[in-house]
């Protein structure tokens, strides 16, 4: 198989097998198959209440979760060069969903939030979507400008006011936690692609002075501050849902009450199916449970950074800062979730990937790993190719000798 056949989006007519990561599968089916059993336990008595049917959301997260997986093997078979090429497309994507939530009559507002679009049965979080839009177009804004990151500001500047204005839609939202995933996972990006560290200083330092600007000048921000200092100064209020979710850790120890023995899960801690599942998990797997899902999350970033280390060694420069992009979204994200579960950082409205109930959640998800499967694949494809033309040489040479 040629170079130039393993970006066709059908090389060979399929004739070349695709080549799968075995050990990064197995560690996202383990999460996945792991958080549906979590969910069924954490959601059972809250759907029972609410719609009469104990495993609704159980259901629903099963359909997503057949979604995000359609999605992520539709995009086995989308060459990588496809994604570089339509890089300014995804820009526009993601930039017109941030706006479009926000216009009346078209958002969906939820607690005190406008982060969702109805698609018929499906309400879309149009921050996960966006994100993975943003990764892919600054992956290829990094290849494309690459120079001009390195020796001036203006490099460095042009991207990070575009994910400033999208910043900007998502705390108009407001959606702080997506805004701070977005940002961070875009700096880890540029720092690694070569950008000048005093260029990170000027940036860092506006940033800081404009979030606590926000935090000062917002008193529902502020509460949140206060409340995540200290939750017991005010248990049945701002620190109601800290409390909880620590109370549920603490039950736990070692190796937890056992599943579906939790009590915490029972009204008493708020989101358990969503925000707060990791209590619930550590509640009925104790520490021991919990090192374990940690531990998971651990090899999962250890895959994918390792994908975009050959992807880079082998000059897929795209590639490579795509899997850096996904790799720190998913590790910030699940840090951040578990972060504010044990109550070390402040409360953000983040699912803990492929375990918390969030359907926009999982199927961009499960997108993100069908690209990182693919990447795999066309190094590997790569990596054969000139085996193949060793192979054929000396058979070549024979026939002309007989």
């Amino acid at each position: 198989m040629t170079a130039a056949s393993a970006t066709s989006p059908f090389p060979a007519r399929l004739k070349t097998a695709l080549k799968f990561d075995p050990v990064l599968l197995t560690i996202v089916m383990t999460l996945l198959l792991g958080g549906l059993v979590v969910l069924a336990s954490a959601s059972m008595s809250i759907s029972d209440n609410l719609v009469g049917q104990p495993f609704y959301y159980v259901e629903r997260q099963l359909l997503a979760a057949a979604i995000g997986g359609a999605g992520g093997i539709a995009c086995l078979f989308i060459p990588m060069q496809v994604w570089r090429s339509v890089g300014p497309l995804m820009l526009l994507a993601g930039l017109g969903l941030l706006f479009l939530v926000l216009l009346p009559g078209v958002g969906y507002e939820v607690n005190g939030s406008r982060r969702w679009v109805r698609f018929g049965i499906l309400n879309l979080q149009v921050s996960e979507p966006a994100r993975l839009c943003f990764i892919i177009y600054l992956a290829g804004y990094l290849v494309r400008r690459n120079k001009e990151l390195r020796e001036n500001f203006g490099g460095f500047l042009k991207p990070m006011l575009l994910m400033s204005l999208a910043c900007v839609a998502l705390l108009a939202e407001p959606d702080f936690g997506a805004a701070i995933v977005l940002l961070a996972t875009a700096l880890t990006m540029l720092f690694v692609s070569g950008a000048r560290i005093r260029d990170f200083l000027i940036f860092f330092a506006v940033s800081l002075v404009a979030m606590v600007l926000l935090a000062v000048t917002s008193p529902y921000r502020m509460k949140r501050l206060t409340g995540f200092l200290d939750p017991w100064a005010d248990p049945f209020d701002s620190g109601f849902q800290l409390t909880q979710s620590l109370i549920a850790i603490g039950r736990g120890e070692w190796f937890g009450v056992g599943l579906g023995n939790g009590v915490q899960k029972l009204f008493y801690l708020p989101e358990a199916h969503t925000d707060f599942v990791f209590a619930v998990f550590a509640e009925e797997f104790g520490l021991a449970g919990s090192f374990v899902v940690i531990g998971l999350f651990v090899a999962l970033l250890w895959r994918v950074f390792r994908l975009a280390t050959h992807a880079s060694e082998t000059d897929r420069c795209f590639e490579a800062y795509l899997a850096i992009g996904i790799g720190t979204w998913l590790g910030l994200q699940a840090f951040i979730n578990v972060g504010v579960n044990m109550g070390i950082l402040p409360t953000k409205g983040l699912t803990l990937p492929l375990v918390s109930y969030g359907r926009s959640s999982l199927i961009v998800t499960m997108i993100a790993i069908g690209m990182l499967v693919r990447i795999h694949h066309e190094l590997a494809v790569d990596a054969a190719a000139p085996n193949r033309r060793r192979q054929k040489k000396p058979a070549a040479g024979r026939r002309q000798r007989k």
